[in-house]
C-alpha cells in the first residue's frame, strides 16, 4: 500500500527532496534544504515580532492573578501565580488579544478585621503592655513594623484605639509593600480592583437582588441560600449566614458580584490564575453567574489553578522568612536568585504540578542552571557576531546562499526555529507558558551543540555568511522567547 501511494505522489523537488517507506504504516518525507532555510529570512525581517500573530483579533480579555489578601507580604505561591499570570497575559498579547492585567484586593471581611486587631495588639506591646495577638490574627514582624509606622504618623492616636484608622493604615501599608514586591519581580497591573468597592457601590446588594428576582434563592434556618443544585452543583450554597452566625455574606457572593462587573466592563473572556486551594470556588462562582440570568456562558470565567511551591536549600526545605515569620516571601526569592531565575524556574513546570524550587541550582553561574544555560546560548550568538566584526542589525539574508546550511545540526536548528510561531499559539491557546520554557531549553541545546561542533568564522565567505544568518536567527528567537516570559536576553555574561 505504501509503495502504491509513493508511486503516485508527484511532489516538487524544491519542496520535498526525498520520500521513504519506513516499515509498515509509515512514509517519511524530507523537506528540501531550501525549504528549511526559507524560515531564516522571515525571522530576520520580523525581528522582535517573529512569533506574534493576530489570532485574538483584538478581542478584550481580562487576566486576573495574584489577588492576594492585603494582610501580609506576598509568599512564594503568589510568586508562582505572578509568573504564570504575567506569562499567560503576554502569550495572549503575542497572539493578538487585547489584555487587561487585573489584581483583586480582598480588602473586606474577617481577615481585614483580624489584621487591624493584630496591629492594635502590637501597638499595646510597644507601649509595654501585655497584649495577645487575637485568634486568627497575624504574627509576623511586619505587623510590628506597621504598628511602629502608625504611631509615628498618627501622634493623635498614641494608644491605637481608632480601630478603623488602624485598619485602613495597615491595609494601605501592605498594599504598598505588595506593589513594591511585584515591581521587583517585574510584574505590572492595569487595574487594581477593591473588594470593598463592591459594597460601597451597592454591587453586592444588586447581585443578591438579581438572584432573588430570578427565583433562585430561598430562606432556611435563618440563612439565605442560593439554589445552585438547579445548575448542577452537588448541594445548595449559603449566601448570607444566619443572624446567630454573624449575618454576613459568604465569600462567594462578592466573588459573583465581582465577576459580573467584569462581564459588564466588556470582558467576554476572563481568566483567573489562582492557587489549587480555590478549586471549590470554581463551581460556585460559575453557578452564581449562571443564576444571574444575564447571558454569561457556563464556562465563565476560565481558571488556571496552580499547585504549591516547596523551596529547598542544601537538600532541606526552607519554610520561614525573618519578615513573614511562617513562610518564604517573594522578596526573599528575588533577593537571593534574581528576577530572571525566579521567573524561569517558576514557569518550568505545568501549573497543576507541584514544584520544588532549588535555591542552590537557581544561584549557580553554570550550564547546570536552566536559565543560565538558555541565556548563555543567546550570549554565545551575540559573541559570534562580535567576533565576526558585525552587528545584529547588519546581518541580512539578502544575496546569501542559505542552501549551504546542509549539516544535520543546522537543519534541526532551522526546523526548530520554524516551529516557534506555532508553539506560541499553542501555548496561548492552552494557557500553558511552561511550553515556552521547554521550547527554549531545546533551542539552547541545539544551538550550543551546533556551536561546539561547527565553526562560523574562517570557513569560507559563502558558508560564513550563511551561518551568520543562522546565528542571528537563533539569537532573535531566543530573545523573543525569553522576552515573552519576562526574562532578559543578555549580550554578555
Amino acid at each position: 500500500m505504501a509503495e502504491i501511494i509513493v508511486s503516485r505522489l508527484d511532489l516538487p523537488k524544491e519542496v520535498v527532496s526525498k520520500i521513504g517507506i519506513a516499515g509498515p504504516g509509515f512514509i517519511n518525507f524530507w523537506l528540501a534544504e531550501e525549504q528549511l532555510s526559507a524560515v531564516l529570512p522571515v525571522i530576520l525581517r520580523a525581528g522582535s515580532s517573529y512569533g506574534r500573530s493576530s489570532v485574538g483579533k483584538g478581542q478584550p480579555v481580562n487576566v486576573e492573578f495574584v489577588s492576594a489578601n492585603p494582610t501580609g507580604p506576598l509568599h512564594v505561591g503568589h510568586g508562582r501565580q505572578a509568573a504564570i499570570g504575567d506569562a499567560i497575559a503576554a502569550l495572549l498579547q503575542w497572539t493578538g488579544w487585547k489584555v487587561t492585567r487585573e489584581f483583586y484586593y480582598n480588602d473586606a471581611g474577617a481577615q481585614i478585621t483580624n489584621l487591624g486587631l493584630s496591629v492594635q495588639a502590637r501597638i499595646q506591646q510597644l507601649r509595654g503592655r501585655d497584649a495577645a495577638i487575637p485568634e486568627g490574627g497575624y504574627h509576623g514582624d511586619y505587623v510590628r513594623d506597621i504598628a511602629e509606622q502608625y504611631l509615628a504618623r498618627h501622634p493623635e492616636d498614641p494608644e491605637g484605639k481608632d480601630a478603623p484608622a488602624v485598619r485602613r493604615f495597615a491595609v494601605q501599608a501592605l498594599r504598598e509593600e505588595q506593589d513594591h514586591d511585584l515591581r521587583a519581580f517585574g510584574v505590572k497591573f492595569d487595574v487594581y480592583f477593591l473588594e470593598s468597592s463592591l459594597y460601597t457601590s451597592g454591587k453586592v446588594e444588586q447581585t443578591v437582588k438579581r438572584l432573588d428576582d430570578a427565583g433562585h434563592t430561598y430562606e432556611k434556618e435563618g440563612a439565605s441560600w442560593l439554589r445552585t443544585t438547579d445548575f448542577g452543583d452537588d448541594k445548595d450554597r449559603v449566601m448570607r449566614k444566619s443572624a446567630g452566625k454573624g449575618g454576613e455574606y459568604t465569600y462567594f457572593v462578592p466573588d459573583v458580584a465581582y465577576h459580573w462587573t467584569k462581564w459588564e466592563r466588556g470582558f467576554r473572556r476572563a481568566i483567573n490564575v489562582q492557587g489549587a486551594d480555590h478549586h471549590s470556588t470554581v463551581t460556585r462562582v460559575r453557578v452564581g453567574l449562571q443564576a444571574l440570568e444575564v447571558g454569561i456562558p457556563q464556562g465563565y470565567p476560565e481558571y488556571v489553578l496552580h499547585q504549591i511551591v516547596t523551596v529547598m536549600k542544601g537538600g532541606e526545605e526552607v519554610k520561614i522568612s525573618k519578615r513573614a515569620g511562617s513562610y518564604v516571601t517573594v522578596r526573599d526569592l528575588v533577593d537571593q536568585v534574581g528576577q530572571d531565575a525566579m521567573r524561569y524556574f517558576l514557569l518550568m513546570r505545568k501549573a497543576d504540578s507541584h514544584f520544588v524550587f532549588d535555591l542552590d541550582l537557581a544561584t549557580k553561574q553554570s550550564e547546570e542552571n536552566p536559565v543560565y544555560y538558555v541565556q548563555y546560548a543567546h550570549t554565545r550568538m551575540a559573541g559570534i557576531l562580535r567576533t565576526a566584526g558585525t552587528t545584529a542589525g547588519a546581518v541580512t539574508a539578502d544575496g546569501v546562499d542559505l542552501s549551504l546550511l546542509t549539516e544535520a545540526d543546522e537543519q534541526e536548528l532551522m526546523k526548530h526555529l520554524a516551529e516557534f510561531p506555532t508553539l506560541v499559539e499553542r501555548a496561548a491557546e492552552n494557557l500553558e507558558p511552561h511550553r515556552v520554557i521547554a521550547y527554549l531549553d531545546d533551542l539552547a541545546r541545539l544551538a550550543n551543540g551546533w556551536y561546539h561542533r561547527h565553526r562560523v568564522i574562517g570557513v569560507g565567505e559563502a558558508i560564513e555568511k550563511a551561518r551568520l544568518v543562522l546565528v542571528r536567527a537563533v539569537q532573535i528567537v531566543l530573545a523573543n522567547g525569553l522576552n515573552l516570559i519576562g526574562v532578559t536576553a543578555p549580550e554578555r555574561m
